[in-house]
């Protein structure tokens, strides 16, 4: 089962600090990237100006990435000036504005040359959970330099596409194509709905992909035991929408016997939200299962003074509905594959408990959101493996899920 390299995808990344003289139209309309030249190893020394495909991208932490699929040109803007060495640049078009003028001084670029396709010139805010994530997954040192710091993934290789970082590869569209295909016979096998081309139910399909991840023990290792539950089922959900699809592409999309834009988009768009669904409902099956592999007393989609409570509540609904049983003994615990600013619904669940637990599988959420959760009394619960995403300032408050279980274990112990 192959996991896959950010070094399958690209062959080399960089970022740097942007200048006024880059972005702002105040300062300067030269429209060029500079201190980049060190980018060459990507794309060459032509002699004479080149035209490349260059898609500009502006992320923000709560919006969909606005992206130019433009061109950009290549050339070295001392050729001509013997007397000194060449210096490469990328000469934007006035369309890119857009994009690159939402950028401003200070803020961050990532230049990455994908493996196919074009050059992907990334802009974000600094301290934004965008920019963390992104010099997490590509290894990159945060630094305040205006001139390029860059990977060469052909040499290193690069970081291993686990499902945190397939997540972040999503935030800017590159999706990964990341199957078990050689367990669909045994879904196909084990899941008769299967075979007609219908998803089992995700309870069930969550207990599969434990079994097929025998090799993790929930007992000594929670954290590791919920990534790789998480990761496979992902993997195992792929192959088979992978074989759906197929399927489905087999008898084409036709309405009143011809072939139909409506009824293919509406698939589409079917897929798309089965994935995100999906990926919560398995979220909350492996963290009940880790909880019943520890013991712990629980009620799962319980209800407290709010319509909808928390995901979890420990030790249950009957507990905290007793107004004797104390305050400090009462746990609750939301759990969100990623947290946007959907952490803020959280604050509105089990008015009795304080503080509240978050689970995420999100990595380097910057230090901005984590600040606003900590003044909140929100606490973050995040597998160990993704703690080195977050700056050293933010771990000392982040909890792994082991530790997350042994707090409730104390307090059941105290409370008895």
């Amino acid at each position: 089962m192959k996991k896959g390299a950010l070094s399958d995808y690209f062959h080399g990344v960089g970022t740097k600090i942007l200048k006024g003289t880059e972005v702002d139209p105040a300062v300067s309309n030269g429209h060029e990237l500079q201190g980049i030249d060190v980018f060459r190893a990507f794309l060459g020394t032509p002699s004479e100006r080149a035209s490349i495909p260059v898609t500009y991208v502006w992320l923000e932490d709560d919006a969909e990435p606005s992206a130019l699929p433009l061109h950009g040109t290549w050339y070295d803007s001392r050729r001509g000036k013997s007397h000194r060495s060449a210096e490469y640049r990328l000469y934007y078009p006035a369309a890119a504005e857009e994009v690159a003028h939402r950028a401003k001084p200070g803020d961050r670029l990532f230049l990455c040359k994908p493996q196919d396709g074009p050059v992907l010139a990334l802009f974000c805010k600094r301290q934004s959970s965008i920019e963390r994530q992104l010099l997490w997954l590509f290894g990159l040192e945060e630094s305040e330099s205006t001139d390029l710091q860059q990977i060469d993934l052909r040499e290193t290789g690069g970081r291993f596409l686990d499902i945190a970082a397939r997540h972040v590869l999503e935030l800017i569209n590159v999706e990964v194509l990341a199957t078990a295909d050689s367990l669909l016979e045994k879904l196909l096998s084990h899941f008769k709905e299967a075979r007609g081309n219908e998803f089992p139910p995700t309870v069930k399909f969550s207990q599969f992909a434990r079994r097929m991840a025998a090799h993790v023990d929930p007992i000594s290792d929670p954290d590791r035991a919920l990534l790789s539950w998480m990761d496979l089922e992902e993997r195992l959900f792929m192959t088979l929408e992978r074989y759906f699809v197929g399927q489905r592409l087999q008898q084409g999309f036709i309405a009143r016997g011809q072939p139909d834009v409506d009824t293919f988009l509406a698939y589409s768009l079917s897929v798309h939200n089965r994935r995100k669904s999906r990926a919560g409902w398995a979220l909350g099956n492996h963290i009940e299962a880790l909880l019943r592999a520890h013991n712990v007393v629980f009620k799962r989609e319980a209800r407290t003074e709010k319509r909808n409570g928390p995901d979890f509540l420990f030790p249950g609904e009957a507990e905290y509905h007793d107004a004797s049983y104390p305050d400090s003994q009462l746990t609750m615990l939301a759990a969100k594959t990623s947290c946007k600013d959907r952490w803020r619904q959280v604050l509105a669940e089990a008015d009795r408990i304080s503080p509240k637990h978050l689970l995420t599988l999100e990595p380097g959420i910057s230090v901005t959101q984590t600040s606003e959760m900590l003044r909140s009394n929100l606490h973050l619960v995040v597998p160990q493996s993704l703690h080195e995403s977050y700056l050293p300032q933010q771990r000392d408050h982040i909890t792994t899920v082991a530790e997350f279980i042994e707090l409730l274990r104390a307090r059941s112990q105290t409370h008895a």
